[in-house]
Order: structure tokens, then sequence, then C-alpha cells
């Protein structure tokens, strides 16, 4: 299935409501820019009349435009390889393609091919779960990364010398994208990419470590069940969320029975990590 981008031109302030006003219709992945901020819906899912009620709320209260535009899985390489940099996160981490040039000189290097997946490094959640990882024990751990994308937190588990990791998604394509960024990261042996949402876990035993960078709403309404999955004194990072919605993730973590550690903020973007009591 493709998706719809909507590209929305606005000053900050507004760009941070629409995105969560965006969020409740199902807009599940945001990129900011210097003009606004673009966000991403499956096709099935996407309502013009949703996007255009939520739009006229706001015309007046600054500058607004906005346009929306298919990307298949055809023109997805094209646009990801024409703006796609190389990265490097917390002075340890090298995010590339396999067409930038290595750095040997940072302790790890992961290589990610995007396909339609979202999640290079570049998007500040990602990168705040990343610096967020070097700060938790992988060693030996057995590692969920739920709402993988293109698996490079995964690949990051794996090379932080966890013992396996399991990197779950609800799109086909993004399981196989997982799949194949562990290969070419040579951690094939140690990453299970897996399709399906929280119900794939069924049967699963809890694990060391879960890992959870997908959105608000999908946190909120799986936080009982990411209780369930982690051993006592294990840690759970989340991002995918506003500075702002915090305080809601907070609130719903500790009523599953999580205790709140730290979090870090970027761009208003935040990544939290809890812990389950020992």
């Amino acid at each position: 299935m493709d998706y719809v981008e909507l590209r929305v031109q606005a000053p900050q302030e507004l760009a941070d409501i629409l995105v969560a006003e965006l969020a409740e219709v199902g807009f599940n992945t945001f990129e900011d820019n210097d003009e606004g901020f673009c966000a991403y819906i499956d096709e099935d899912q996407f309502s013009p009349d949703d996007v255009a009620e939520i739009m006229a709320r706001y015309q007046g209260q600054g500058e607004l435009q906005f346009e929306d535009r298919i990307i298949t899985r055809q023109n997805w390489n094209a646009e990801w390889e024409k703006n796609f940099e190389p990265l490097v996160i917390a002075d340890r981490v090298s995010v590339r393609a396999p067409f930038h040039a290595a750095r040997p000189d940072l302790a790890h290097e992961i290589v990610i091919m995007p396909r339609m997946s979202f999640g290079t490094g570049h998007h500040d959640t990602t990168a705040l779960m990343l610096t967020n990882q070097l700060d938790v024990n992988h060693q030996g751990q057995r590692v969920l990364d739920m709402g993988c994308g293109t698996g490079i937190l995964a690949v990051m588990a794996a090379q932080l010398g966890a013992q396996s990791v399991l990197a779950v998604d609800v799109e086909p394509w993004t399981a196989e994208n997982a799949a194949d960024n562990a290969r070419e990261n040579n951690v094939q042996g140690t990453v299970e990419a897996r399709l399906g949402d929280i119900s794939a876990l069924d049967g699963e035993e809890p694990f060391d470590i879960i890992l959870a960078n997908i959105n608000r709403n999908v946190l909120l309404d799986d936080m009982p069940a990411y209780a369930r999955y982690l051993r006592p004194g294990g840690p759970i990072l989340f991002s995918g969320f506003y500075e702002e919605d915090l305080a809601q993730i907070r609130a719903a973590a500790e009523q599953a029975g999580f205790v709140y550690e730290s979090h870090r903020v970027q761009n208003h973007w935040v990544s939290a990590i809890f812990r389950q009591p020992a």
C-alpha cells in the first residue's frame, strides 16, 4: 500500500497544534522542516475531508498552506536517495546509506536502506532513541523493537551486544525492510523481523528491554501490554510524541506500573526512559 504525504507550511507554534490534530485522524509519522512539516498516513486511511476540516479551524492564525500527494513504493527510493545525507549521532554512531563513505573512526556504524519505511536517524525521535540506547546496557539482553520501521533501533541493539532482537511492525514492506537492513549490517542472526501489531507477541516471554518509537496514541493504547512484556527491572524507551504529550505518556506509564527515569528533548520531540520495578 502507498502513503499519502501531507506537506504543511505553518509557523512553529501552529505546526505543533496541527501535528496533534492530524495524529487524531490517523497520521502516524511526522517530519519537521524549515517551512513546517510533512505528515504521512496509509493511503486507505486518508480522508481529505478530515484534513480540510482541521485546516479550516486554524485558517487566519498565521500563514497556513497545505497539499497532499501519493508516495508510491516505486518513487520512494528516489525520494530518500535524493535527500538522505549521512548522519552522526552523539559523536558515536554513523548512520548512512550503502553509497556513502564509511566512518571507521566512530564506535558504531549503521547502514540503512529505507525503501518505504521510516527511520533513518534524521527524524528527531529516531536520533533521540539511538542516543538513549547508548546509555542502556544491551549486553546479552533480549530486546523488543515495536514499530521498528527500517529496523535501525534493532540494528543498534544488536551492535550494543543484545543476544536477540525481535523487530515488529504492522506494514509488510517495513518488516521486509527491517530484515534486509539486519542483513546489510550483518546482524541477521540476532534480529528477527515480524509482521504484526502488539498481538504478534502472543506467547512471547517477557523481554529485558523494550524500544517503542511509534506515536502517542499507539503508546497509550498498548501501555498495559508493554507492562506485561517487560521483565522486572527492565527499561522501556519511548518516543514518537511531543514534549507537551510527556505528561500524558508518563501518567499512562506510571498507571501501568512503570517508573520514570529520564527523558531527552530535541526540537520539541521526546524520548523517555521508564523502568519496570524489580
